[in-house]
């Protein structure tokens, strides 16, 4: 027995040291990137870091973050986190070095973080780097936030749907049984079978340990989603100041009633009672993401006014407890918020607002409701954190990624201060194409912002071919965005001019510039870019106009298919689009979002308005017969928004037309291309593809 016992201990220790030693090989750590002649390519985009989740200590003098590096042989990245001092003094301090990925970190003392690990939420000391597993979630975890005092804990992990005991009685004994049966809609949602949905538990926390047995499910025995699929995180709830309430955010609805709805609301959770209210009562849109305010007697969230259009205003509403009254702080502000923060004496709420192409963070005062613009400058603010005076903002532009910058709450229209260096050394090395702002005038009359990015290692002397880039969304404001799809200083390394126009339908200008584009797919936003085209061939000398292509995806890809139909003096010499819509008809019986179809279309198809009339006239399929440009298509095989027939039916129609076409299919990604070498292919082909035809 003895004798055994040794056997299997040092098996064990051999597979245990080889495990770690398999482990310590798969550990991706910060690549080599050869940067040649200055270009950015996509092999140096997929070299760089990319920030993560991140929070500064209590007492504001460290950053813990997440930095995830990519490793094109393994096809996947790894993320570790980092410490820095706030106030920029010294490099960032490596803090886990392990194959699994880090996320969520989240100060609980000036000393110690909380983070999760696969399914573990661990606690570490920063400065021992000592490490203790304090629970493992076995139904999966996706975020967490700590109480202010440190005692609870509210954790996001998944429930399986259940079949109907009808349904589920036809599957017994067949389990390599493959088929799915559905009796309602919402049965997929954008990359992902609804095949479980998320709740969030409460649970004790100590330095020892989590009871997970012991965790309350907050919203009970319902099939209802919190947080919000497929966008919603750990923004979506929030403790109050005493720990002793929780206001969270849901969609109280499944099925059909889901597919037709944004109507979500704003609950408040008492933990002592289990007693839960409503508090966004009677507002019919998406209401999300609640703060309550350092005193407890206020909170704050972005709610949207009408039921089902997913893209109206995010206006500011801020509840007040002791009189139950209900104030929208945007009333009079034409644009929408996001990422709500309350300044330490609840004196102003900071935002981040969608502002004329670029989001800034934007300061309304409580009492006198004066709103004020806090950061100005050619980038965009993705997030941030007041500590104090003191503002800590994840912040990207068109020509880096993401940074942590300073600021502060009692400036007016400031730069940041940079103070992560994750990607400077590969920065450096690099000749970005610089970026214009360009107001030019409209067809109608108006006044429109457009980017017109320049090649990498631009002559004034020669001249360029250019590619004119439509945005998706539809309502998605083009601003100093980071992609690693869309990713204009790759473009612009691949030797084009980018004229990117925030066409009707772009939040940032106004609502009514953003309501102009909905029933109206096919109208003024079309003018729009073939205005842009047209005003910067003719007033950039340097522009080839004779070398002219065009590309987008999602409504983009739309774009695209329409503008391929309405393009009779050959204005572009090639297309590219990814997953676009190209029949109205077919998208409006293949999606799952239907209240999307319903506002922006009119309707399905078959209900007979003014609306869904003109709508439906302007599908794409309709004009293939103009066809007459070389076209790519490239969809993906888990897009559930846009599904891949649309994309195989453009190209199909495209060959059957006799142009010379191509097709890219990823039969494992979805509305994005997310995997490392996929990613490569991609824009590859992208140069490829316009090199054929403009070069």
């Amino acid at each position: 027995m003895k004798k055994s016992i040794l056997l299997l201990t040092a098996a064990v220790l051999v597979l245990t040291g080889c495990k770690q030693k398999q482990d310590a090989e798969n550990i991706i750590g910060k690549p080599v990137v050869n940067v040649e002649n200055g270009r950015f390519t996509p092999e140096v985009m997929w070299g760089l870091g990319k920030m993560g989740e991140y929070d500064v200590s209590p007492d504001g003098k460290r950053i813990v973050y997440a930095n995830t590096y990519y490793d094109m042989a393994q096809n996947k990245g790894n993320a570790e986190l980092y410490l820095i001092p706030t106030d920029g003094s010294v490099q960032a301090i490596r803090l886990t070095n392990t194959s699994a990925n880090e996320f969520n970190p989240v100060w609980v003392n000036e000393t110690t973080i909380l983070y999760a690990r696969g399914n573990d939420i661990v606690r570490m000391d920063v400065d021992k780097k000592s490490e203790k597993v304090l629970a493992t979630i076995e139904t999966g975890l996706e975020g967490f936030k700590v109480s202010p005092d440190g005692i609870r804990i509210i954790y996001i992990s998944d429930i399986p749907v259940k079949r109907p005991a009808d349904i589920d009685k036809l599957f017994a004994g067949l389990d390599k049984c493959t088929g799915r049966i559905n009796e309602d809609l919402m049965y997929r949602h954008w990359d992902n079978w609804v095949d479980e949905y998320p709740h969030i538990y409460l649970a004790d926390l100590s330095d020892k340990s989590i009871n997970i047995e012991a965790a309350v499910d907050i919203i009970g025995n319902q099939p209802f989603e919190c947080p919000m699929r497929p966008w919603g995180g750990v923004e979506q709830f929030n403790f109050s100041p005493d720990g002793q309430r929780i206001a969270y955010t849901c969609r109280m609805k499944t099925g059909k009633d889901y597919a037709l709805s944004t109507n979500s609301d704003i609950y408040v959770y008492t933990i002592a009672t289990g007693a839960t209210d409503t508090i966004s009562k009677g507002i019919m849109g998406y209401d999300q993401n609640p703060v309550f305010s350092h005193d407890g007697s206020k909170l704050a969230w972005e709610s949207m006014e009408h039921d089902g259009y997913e893209s109206d205003k995010l206006r500011l509403m801020v509840y007040d407890f002791n009189s139950k009254s209900l104030t929208d702080y945007t009333a009079d502000f034409d644009y929408g918020v996001s990422g709500i923060s309350w300044t330490d004496d609840d004196s102003h709420l900071l935002a981040v607002v969608m502002y004329r192409g670029t989001d800034e963070i934007f300061s309304f005062d409580v009492n006198t409701k004066e709103i004020q613009m806090v950061t100005k400058d050619c980038h965009n603010i993705n997030g941030f954190i007041i500590k104090g005076r003191d503002i800590y903002a994840n912040e990207v532009s068109m020509q880096h990624p993401s940074e942590i910058f300073h600021y502060t709450i009692d400036g007016k229209e400031q730069k940041g201060q940079q103070l992560t260096a994750i990607n400077t050394e590969v920065l450096s090395q690099v000749r970005m194409g610089r970026t214009e702002e360009h107001w030019i005038p409209t067809s109608d009359g108006k006044e429109m912002l457009v980017w017109l990015i320049y090649p990498y290692d631009y002559d004034s002397t020669r001249t360029y071919p250019a590619l004119l880039y439509c945005e998706g969304g539809p309502q998605s404001m083009v601003s100093q965005f980071w992609s690693t799809r869309w990713n204009f200083e790759i473009m612009s390394g691949a030797g084009y001019f980018i004229i990117a126009p925030n066409r009707r339908g772009c939040p940032g200008f106004g609502t009514a510039w953003c309501e102009e584009i909905s029933g109206d797919y096919g109208g003024q936003c079309m003018k729009d870019y073939i205005t842009a085209a047209d005003y910067f061939t003719k007033n950039t000398p340097q522009i080839d106009a004779e070398r002219l292509g065009a590309c987008g995806a999602s409504f983009g890809g739309y774009s695209i298919y329409w503008l391929a139909g309405h393009n009779e003096n050959h204005r572009f010499k090639a297309f590219l689009a990814h997953n676009g819509m190209f029949n109205f008809e077919q998208q409006c019986l293949e999606t799952e979002e239907y209240w999307f179809t319903n506002w922006d279309l009119g309707g399905p198809y078959w209900v007979k308005n003014a609306k869904t009339a003109h709508s439906y006239a302007n599908s794409p399929h309709l004009f293939v017969d103009k066809w007459n440009t070389p076209l790519c298509v490239i969809h993906s095989e888990f897009d559930f928004r846009i599904v891949a027939s649309q994309g195989m039916a453009a190209y199909n129609a495209a060959k059957l037309r006799g142009l010379d076409a191509r097709y890219l299919y990823f039969p494992d990604e979805t509305h994005w291309v997310l995997r490392p070498q996929n990613s490569l292919l991609w824009h590859r082909n992208f140069i490829d593809w316009f090199d054929k035809y403009l070069k």
